[in-house]
């Protein structure tokens, strides 16, 4: 299969990587030989599938270096990963649709067809539950639309909420004030502000009270309007807490509620709010559910990896 491209050096150093690693990572992967000669990419293989799947995934990666994207092997693998679960590959769309920018001007961007669905399923409902494994990006893409909608002026602040269960502890005797109690539980996410607006402005906008600190059992009695509120590892919710927290949305908010089903701390045998949510809310409108998946891994390599090996080892004990 021969897929011909502009041929200029900038295109093919984009479409190759550095020391060809773009090529060496797709050959990797498929049981196929890719060359590039005189503005020329050649594909083959002993069999067709793969040379199909392969060259496919080449003109979109052309396309995306054409337009002087710049393309990684991360990106590659998410693609390979997109392909394999049926997914329609659009990567120029991809690089295209920029979510947010960090503190230090680079792009955010959705990186597999899941996390761009994802992106989407927030804008379009009032209240988003968002399911999948770690690594797929569910609370730092929640985080990017909270600041770009808090940039906008959309909202007027971004409420960050987190059941405090892991430690076993009660807050009232850990030391410190509130945001120092609960700083521990909301550590992932005061990562990713500081990654996107800066550690100096992201504390300058908890004094102002622009993001708030809240965990979740202290909720109860209030109404936020204008605001953007995520609920991160929503699995160590109970259904009552749950219900109690979804009531807390006034005019003009939006709330993204996170979390892995597969990885509940509740004591004994409590059970999720998370699991039952489906069921009890499935179609109303303005309520929208979506499920990440080892696909949408975004994380290291071997992440991608360990998620994959663990689902299988707990589908084959029944865990």
């Amino acid at each position: 299969m021969d897929i011909p491209f502009t041929g200029d050096a900038l295109t093919q150093a984009r479409l190759l990587g550095i020391n060809d690693e773009n090529f060496r990572t797709i050959e990797s992967r498929y049981p196929v030989s890719l060359s590039v000669k005189s503005g020329v990419v050649h594909v083959s293989g002993p069999d067709s599938e793969p040379v199909r799947l392969a060259g496919h995934l080449i003109r979109e990666l052309i396309s995306a270096a054409e337009k002087g994207h710049e393309i990684h092997t991360d990106d590659i693998r998410a693609a390979m990963d997109a392909q394999a679960e049926g997914h329609e590959l659009n990567l120029s769309a991809l690089y295209s649709e920029i979510i947010c920018t960090t503190s230090r001007g680079k792009p955010i961007r959705a990186k597999t067809p899941g996390q761009r669905s994802y992106i989407k399923a927030i804008r379009d409902n009032f209240i988003l539950f968002a399911t999948g494994p770690a690594g797929t990006g569910k609370t730092y893409l929640a985080v990017c639309e909270a600041v770009s909608m808090l940039k906008a002026g959309k909202v007027n602040r971004v409420v960050l909420v987190r059941p405090a269960v892991e430690a076993g502890e009660s807050l009232g005797y850990l030391p410190g004030d509130l945001r120092e109690k609960v700083e521990p539980y909301v550590r992932p996410l005061y990562d990713a502000f500081y990654d996107l607006l800066s550690p100096e402005k992201f504390l300058r906008y908890a004094d102002k009270g622009v993001i708030e600190i809240v965990p979740l059992a202290y909720m109860r009695g209030r109404t936020l309007n204008e605001s953007f509120i995520i609920l991160d590892e929503a699995q160590n919710t109970t259904p009552r807490q749950m219900k109690m927290f979804l009531t807390r949305l006034g005019f003009g908010s939006k709330a993204v509620v996170t979390g892995d089903i597969t990885q509940v701390d509740l004591p004994g045998s409590s059970p999720s709010g998370l699991k039952s949510v489906r069921e009890i809310l499935g179609g109303i409108k303005g309520i929208g559910f979506i499920d990440l998946t080892h696909a949408d891994v975004v994380r290291h390599e071997i992440v991608q990896k360990i998620v994959q090996a663990y689902s299988r080892y707990e589908e084959e004990n029944k865990l």
